[in-house]
């Protein structure tokens, strides 16, 4: 009977360790920034808010959101799997470094905006 106690925990054991590796490997390496990685987003915050094509885009739309992102599986290096998502009414506009000193940031793409179809989220109004 202790025999398969024993190996019952064992197995528990393993199969949570298993399970607490594998969600590192395979999720929060790639996806979850580091906490040097948020300063490095957060300052591409201010840089996308300071950039042109952010200007441009307040001066036709309202803006709802702001978001970070980090894809390391995309297969680009620091710091293209960097972005900063700006979510609007309309649309969600991506955008990224455009060089490798990431000086200026630069709108690289959009995408569908949940607010489309959706009211904000604030003031928490039913």
């Amino acid at each position: 009977m202790k025999k398969k106690i024993v190996l019952a925990l064992l197995i528990i054991s393993l199969s949570v360790n298993l399970y607490i590796l594998g969600k590192w490997l395979v999720v929060e390496q790639w996806y979850e920034p580091s906490s040097e990685e948020k300063v490095i987003l957060s300052e591409m915050v201010l840089k996308t808010i300071e950039s042109e094509d952010y200007k441009n885009i307040v001066e036709k739309d309202n803006i709802i959101a702001i978001e970070t992102s980090i894809d390391k599986n995309k297969g680009g290096v620091f710091p293209y799997y960097f972005e900063v998502s700006v979510r609007t009414e309309e649309q969600t506009y991506l955008f990224s470094c455009n060089n490798d000193k990431c000086s200026t940031m630069e709108n690289g793409g959009w995408t569908y905006s949940i607010y489309k179809d959706e009211s904000p989220r604030l003031p928490f109004k039913k």
